[in-house]
């Protein structure tokens, strides 16, 4: 969960337009063009989990509308999930951080710690203080990557598993960029390396604290656009 700036592109304006229409007939704003606008700006990921493989995505509300015609139709209340993180949200985590207003990377630490089976775990950990805020997002993602049922357990370890093999990608890049026997070959894998923490990138969260944590590679902290 990375800040995602709300910018407006070509499908903006005409998901604006059918919200519009669809508020005024009380009827659904579940439309293709709000659809594509949304997955347009949040890079096709979900913005919780940021997994760009899942196998169904959803419009979700930020602030749940609880029949608020307002806030039901609100471009800004909209975003795109996984129907995976989008069944766990649902109304329990009232309110969270808004990742098109919020830096929520620098707000909370994403960490994968240990390996395989029973010694990987994912912390999440507040950077400052501990806001109603933070605390409710972080509870969020725990039970996001960990499952809450029986079901979403198993949704989870398919998306843990996803992140730990895209983890060892970009892991790999950095080896190999460390390793770098001439400027050209290091400005190849730089290239690399610039593509998986931009914010289009999958787990982009995990990949930035992956850098900020480790002294030895301050030199690829540069690389990481500013929030």
């Amino acid at each position: 969960m990375i800040k995602i700036q709300r910018r407006i592109t070509g499908k903006t304006p005409l998901a604006v337009e059918d919200l519009r229409k669809a508020s005024l007939s009380e009827s659904s704003y579940n439309t293709e063009n709000v659809n594509l606008a949304l997955k347009e700006v949040f890079y096709g990921k979900c913005y919780i989990c940021e997994n760009k493989e899942a196998t169904s995505y959803q419009i979700e509300h930020l602030v749940p509308h609880r029949g608020d015609k307002q806030l039901k139709y609100s471009w800004e209340n909209l975003f795109w999930v996984c129907a995976h993180c989008n069944n766990t949200k649902l109304g329990k985590y009232d309110p969270i951080l808004d990742c098109t207003k919020n830096a929520v990377e620098k707000l909370i630490a994403f960490r994968k710690k240990g390996y395989f089976g029973s010694e990987e775990k994912l912390e999440f950990t507040p950077v400052a203080e501990e806001t109603e805020t933070v605390k409710n997002t972080i509870s969020l993602l725990q039970d996001v990557y960990y499952g809450t049922t029986t079901q979403k357990k198993m949704e989870a370890r398919i998306i843990r598993r996803t992140l730990r093999k895209d983890l060892s990608k970009f892991k790999e890049y950095v080896r190999e960029y460390q390793e770098a026997e001439s400027e050209d070959e290091k400005k190849d894998i730089a290239c690399l390396l610039k593509r998986e923490l931009e914010n289009q990138s999958a787990f982009t969260a995990f990949k930035r604290w992956l850098i900020w944590d480790n002294e030895m590679y301050s030199e690829i902290r540069e690389y990481i656009p500013e929030s």
